[in-house]
């Protein structure tokens, strides 16, 4: 875990807080496991991810898969962005196995991002492991930087969209 727990210590203190006190002295220790874990698509590919499930399908009317919840952090303010992705391809002889489609949003969201390349990230994704005519990725998210810091919209939502392709 390098020194992340000892950076989280700094930034306790640094906001006034003492880290001795009890209810935070396994706060660094706690805090640098969590964000390894929202952080932890920066450890997986997509090859890994897609484990050679695309199978053989005649299909070549569009698949659609709505309502994918995804958990991010904005670059900028390390503050989640929480949200659905809508990933929709036309397949060209084969089809990606559906949960695969759930991982790849996973993979890329649990990166520091900002939701306008996330959103281009998974279609090309998409686009690389199906050879699809065409992808669309549309994500729709709240970004708790507008709701708990700033302009504090608390019913702002952004939306973003990649067409690809057909």
């Amino acid at each position: 875990m390098n020194d992340l727990p000892g950076h989280y210590r700094e930034i306790l203190s640094g906001v006034g807080e003492n880290p001795e006190r009890e209810g935070l002295r396994d706060t660094p220790q706690r805090a640098a496991k969590a964000m390894q874990y929202l952080c932890g698509g920066y450890n997986r590919s997509l090859e890994e991810i897609v484990n050679g499930a695309l199978f053989a399908s005649d299909n070549d009317e569009m698949v659609i898969v709505k309502d994918i919840e995804l958990y991010s952090l904005c670059e900028h303010h390390m503050l989640p962005f929480i949200g659905k992705a809508h990933v929709a391809y036309i397949p060209t002889g084969r089809v990606l196995g559906l949960s695969k489609i759930a991982r790849i949003v996973d993979m890329f969201a649990r990166r520091l991002q900002i939701q306008e390349n996330l959103t281009r990230q998974i279609a090309e994704a998409i686009q690389e492991a199906t050879g699809a005519a065409g992808v669309a990725v549309v994500i729709e998210a709240k970004h708790m930087c507008m709701m708990m810091r700033g302009v504090e919209k608390q019913n702002s939502v952004m939306n973003t969209s990649v067409m690809l392709g057909a």
